[in-house]
């Protein structure tokens, strides 16, 4: 089972690599810094939807 939060954090993460890459690509460091940004924000978002997926499947298999 893909908790939401997965799938949101693993979107913002490949949107924050294509910003970092035209970022690079036109020499916009604001736009760069932005997009390694949202990368760690993507990526962090997609752990914590690991986590809390990993945690209904723990509190699931004890109630069986």
């Amino acid at each position: 089972m893909v908790d939401k939060n997965q799938v949101q954090g693993g979107a913002k993460e490949i949107g924050g690599k294509i910003k970092e890459t035209a970022g690079k690509v036109v020499g916009n460091e604001r736009l760069q810094a932005e997009g390694m940004a949202d990368q760690a924000e993507g990526k962090t978002q997609k752990n914590y939807g690991k986590v809390k997926d990993a945690m209904k499947d723990e509190i699931g298999l004890k109630k069986h």
